[in-house]
């Protein structure tokens, strides 16, 4: 039978995420060479092949990649293994890291915190902000142990690696300046506003949000001016500039701006929270996942 070393299998895993040795040994917090070698130890130790030259890089082989499918039910066992024993350990105490989107933070987490204070005092959060997209790759190299993201930017429900778990669904409102002929126009929809000049980021999650949005709507959205923060983008709204459309979660409010429900075509996203597969039968990490839900079905649900 041959030999199977947990640590130089969770190299291996990495580096299939990763896609280098550099951004492998950064992730494991090693050295390229110390990678290196322990891959291909683990080679030596099973007898098969796991890494092959692909220009200036290496991939993995087909070997490797069966060795991983069989191993992924091991790494969520383990992580069933480690939550049920800090459960028993730990019961109510705990400390669950969190990576979540901007707006995700004053919406989602803080209430959910608030909640925990009241009622699970021992259970303590800790935040980190991230892009959507880079939520996951925090949760994948352990760095954060749930991650708040949009479904949109998030790897597929079927990733082995995951438990996906929706949150709320997340209205898009589009700002208008008060003056604004269609400020007032009943059963007002995106194909409305489809010759107005928009105002989003140049690049990013938002600014694919609005282009899908309004490509959904049937056209595509001419981009007036580029800006990322919400104050700037309703400040320009503001001043006549161009319109938007803002999550509802984001309560982004100014005075001198009219937000206007969509009708027929309202568009929305879709927040969702994941877990590595296994870890979300932890005491700790449940009890922030039913904090959140609870928050997501408050008023920005």
């Amino acid at each position: 039978m041959a030999e199977w070393d947990l640590r130089k299998l969770q190299i291996l895993r990495t580096l299939r995420e990763r896609g280098t040795v550099t951004a492998t040994a950064e992730a494991l917090h090693m050295t390229p060479s110390a990678v290196s070698q322990q891959l291909t130890n683990l080679a030596a130790q099973l007898g098969v092949p796991l890494l092959e030259a692909h220009g200036r890089r290496v991939r993995l082989t087909d070997a490797a990649r069966l060795v991983l499918r069989h191993t992924e039910p091991v790494f969520e066992q383990l992580e069933r293994a480690d939550a049920a024993l800090a459960a028993y350990a730990q019961g109510d105490l705990g400390e669950v890291r969190v990576g979540a989107f901007s707006t995700a933070v004053p919406a989602l987490v803080v209430p959910a915190v608030r909640s925990l204070r009241a009622m699970h005092p021992g259970v303590t959060v800790r935040v980190r902000e991230a892009e959507a997209a880079e939520a996951y790759e925090l949760l994948a190299a352990g760095e954060v142990d749930l991650a708040l993201s949009l479904a949109a930017e998030a790897p597929s429900a079927a990733d082995p690696r995951f438990t996906r778990l929706p949150l709320l669904s997340d209205p898009l409102d589009v700002a208008l300046p008060p003056d604004h002929p269609r400020a007032t126009t009943p059963g007002l929809t995106l194909t409305d506003l489809a010759a107005e000049p928009w105002i989003f980021g140049g690049s990013g999650p938002w600014s694919d949000i609005t282009r899908r949005a309004c490509e959904a709507a049937g056209f595509s959205p001419h981009q007036g001016h580029s800006a990322s923060g919400w104050t700037a983008i309703l400040a320009m709204v503001e001043a006549g500039m161009g319109v938007a459309l803002v999550p509802r979660m984001a309560a982004a409010r100014r005075e001198g701006v009219v937000m206007r429900e969509l009708g027929a075509d309202r568009p929305v996203r879709h927040v969702v929270a994941a877990a590595r597969k296994g870890a979300e039968a932890g005491a700790a990490v449940d009890r922030v996942l039913r904090a959140l839900r609870d928050a997501a079905e408050g008023p920005a649900g």
